[in-house]
């Protein structure tokens, strides 16, 4: 349709329609589409904005001869608008229409949309927020959008500069018309996505939805993916609320990876699970040692014992703001970064000697809320709630002749609320509130067992130990045992419980049963 002269595809703008929420900018793109002789169409307060800038303007009501109605409910919804964004005048059956019914070509559409989410992130009532879903706006983006071959439409005042510049070299190109079109129907699509979304909520939808739609708005580029030839991206979600990795402040350091948001996400994760002083240090989405102490420094400390030589390259996230002592154990060995809530005038001079180390200030933790999880497949897309099971005390069973003391109970507790963060088969070995070695994303749990084991070392002597799901035989035990392990905390359900039960016994180990799996895939 379109020749490869960008000059030969120009469509000169004689006609615009204007009517917008979002009125930034919006004088100056008025100045500039006057000066370049277009006439001027607009409705309701983008016409009063633009008449106080000193323009001429057309109103909505003159062309279609109907006055806006119903609180402003409908003002756009008429042919003779319609008609002048859709029409294609080469064609003779839509030039005759033109001509019939005397409609005007309109070439140029600036809308934007009543704003939804805004109303939404400040808890409007139902009312309030059903009044913010606009009805003309979608249609006036997407008719102008299906007609890029004639019309450009802008949704972003980011556009009006260079839209504004093309008009006063002839019109608007066809390539640039493409990218608004496209730029427009991820407007529209966004929208309406944002709509959904809450009204499932506020209406009390309950479950997974029957469909599955999405918005998300950019964020700078990545440095790449999880590899440099791999390209990636981080998506904000615009409804989301409390503390999150999207909204925490970066004070300083590199730019951030993809990687480094997914072991950032897993470190706030594992912290806002614990309300005693807790650190926690990730590496390649695992936890490498977690700690609860009386001090966050100590909590840090008591952390990185269980792995130094994993939490080597690491992100550390800490679940109170970050003081002197723990910024000054943090700065004594390299780590890709750390998310607290804070930091302390003093911690940000100690670790600004390390200015490649990315710093995230969430602010406080109340409120966090973790996302429902979703991955892609080929094909389709994976959804799930996220796994907030706590431990249910009442289902807990000891099925061994001996019970766990309080202090084997300390530490099969806290493992237990690790466990649902470490890649699956996951094993835990624990002392009291800290780790003590930790075995993740195996094929085999004994296979978990002996790494846990390994990195227990040489301080597996009197450590409990957890596991994510059941034992499907005796070895992981006895492995175990063999290693010093003297308490068990596991889910149950395999069809050899009896053996692993009598194994137990024979080893002396005390072993309660959850009934509640925590795999991670």
């Amino acid at each position: 349709m379109f020749s490869n002269n960008p000059d030969a595809e120009r469509v000169p703008v004689r006609r615009a329609l204007l009517s917008v929420s979002d009125k930034r900018d919006l004088p100056g793109l008025g100045r500039a589409l006057a000066d370049a002789g277009v006439e001027l169409i607009s409705t309701g307060g983008t016409a009063r904005a633009l008449r106080k800038a000193g323009l001429t303007v057309t109103p909505v009501e003159k062309v279609t001869g109907f006055p806006e109605m119903m609180e402003g409910r409908v003002k756009t919804l008429h042919p003779r608008i319609f008609g002048g964004l859709l029409a294609l005048p080469d064609r003779p059956d839509h030039a005759a229409a033109l001509a019939e019914h005397a409609l005007a070509l309109m070439d140029l559409a600036v809308v934007n949309l009543y704003p939804f989410a805004e109303a939404a992130a400040r808890a409007a009532p139902l009312d309030e927020l059903l009044e913010e879903i606009d009805i003309g706006g979608p249609s006036l983006v997407r008719a102008a959008a299906k007609n890029c071959g004639r019309v450009a439409v802008m949704v972003d005042p980011g556009d009006y500069a260079d839209v504004a510049q093309a008009i006063a070299d002839g019109g608007t190109t066809a390539a640039q018309r493409r990218e608004l079109a496209l730029k427009a129907f991820r407007h529209t699509a966004r929208y309406d996505a944002l709509i959904a979304q809450v009204l499932a909520d506020r209406f009390g939808e309950q479950g997974l939805p029957p469909s599955l739609h999405l918005a998300g708005d950019a964020t700078p580029p990545l440095r790449y993916g999880e590899n440099p030839h791999q390209q990636g991206a981080f998506y904000l979600d615009p409804l989301a609320r409390g503390p999150t990795v999207a909204s925490a402040a970066v004070l300083q350091g590199k730019q951030l990876s993809y990687n480094n948001l997914l072991d950032f996400d897993g470190a706030l994760a594992i912290i806002t699970d614990f309300a005693a002083p807790t650190a926690a240090i990730i590496k390649h989405v695992n936890p490498c040692g977690v700690a609860s102490a009386a001090t966050l420094a100590d909590a840090y400390r008591d952390a990185l014992v269980t792995d130094p030589m994993a939490a080597f390259g690491g992100l550390i996230g800490l679940n109170r703001e970050v003081d002197a002592e723990t910024a000054t154990a943090i700065a004594e060995s390299f780590k890709e970064g750390v998310i607290a809530p804070g930091f302390s005038d003093a911690a940000r001079e100690i670790l600004a000697a390390k200015s490649k180390m990315r710093l995230l200030a969430t602010g406080a933790l109340d409120g966090y809320a973790p996302s429902p999880q979703l991955r892609a497949l080929s094909g389709g897309w994976l959804l799930q709630e996220p796994d907030r099971a706590a431990l249910d005390e009442e289902a807990l069973r000891v099925v061994t002749q001996r019970a766990p003391t309080d202090e084997e109970w300390e530490g099969l507790r806290f493992g237990w609320k690790l466990l649902k963060r470490v890649r699956s088969n996951a094993i835990i070995f624990t002392r009291g509130s800290r780790t003590v070695g930790i075995g993740a994303g195996q094929m085999s749990r004994v296979d978990a067992v002996r790494i846990a084991t390994f990195k227990s070392r040489p301080d597996a002597q009197g450590t409990v130990m957890v596991s994510d799901a059941f034992f499907p035989f005796r070895d992981g035990l006895d492995t175990a045992a063999e290693a010093g392990v003297t308490a068990v905390m596991q889910a149950g359900g395999s069809i050899r419980d009896a053996e692993v039960i009598a194994a137990a016994d024979e080893r002396g180990l005390a072993m309660v049963m959850t009934g509640l799996r925590h795999f991670r895939h």
